[in-house]
C-alpha cells in the first residue's frame, strides 16, 4: 500500500497546473476517484465503482490477488484527516465480503483542492 501511495503521489504531482486553471475540477472527488480507476481498470483487476450495500456506496471496491480493496475518497479542506477510513468503517461497506474469507483493506483517501494532492492514505486490514 505504501507503493501505490507514492506511487499515485508521483501522479498527481505530475498533471499540469494549466488542467486546474479556470477549472474547478479540483473541488470534485470525482476527479481524483477517476484516475484511481483507470489505473485499475486499465490493469484488467476486478474493480466496482459506486459499490452499494446496506448502509451506503464506497467509492471503489477492487477485488486483486486474493484480497479486497474499498477505496473511499474525500477532498477536504480544513477538516481533520481520517474521514474517509472513518466512514468506511462507520458504515460498515466491508460487512458483504466478510464471508468471502479474503483479507480487506479499508482505504481512506482524502485530497486537498488547494494542494491538488492526496493528503491523507489511511489503510486499516480485516483479517479473514
Amino acid at each position: 500500500m505504501a507503493g501505490l501511495e507514492a506511487h499515485m503521489k508521483s501522479l498527481y504531482a505530475g498533471l499540469p497546473h494549466d488542467w486546474y486553471r479556470n477549472n474547478p475540477i479540483a473541488q470534485y472527488e470525482g476527479h481524483y476517484a477517476s484516475v484511481f480507476y483507470s489505473h485499475f481498470a486499465a490493469l484488467g483487476v476486478g474493480v466496482i465503482v459506486e459499490d452499494a450495500s446496506h448502509k451506503g456506496k464506497v467509492d471503489m471496491t477492487v477485488d486483486f490477488g486474493g484480497h479486497i480493496y474499498l477505496f473511499e475518497f474525500k477532498v477536504v479542506e480544513q477538516e481533520p484527516k481520517g474521514k474517509a477510513l472513518e466512514q468506511v468503517k462507520a458504515k460498515g461497506y466491508a460487512d458483504k465480503y466478510l464471508a468471502r474469507g479474503k483479507p480487506i483493506h479499508l482505504v481512506g483517501i482524502e485530497f486537498s483542492s488547494t494542494e491538488r494532492q492526496i493528503t491523507a492514505f489511511d489503510v486499516e486490514t480485516l483479517a479473514p
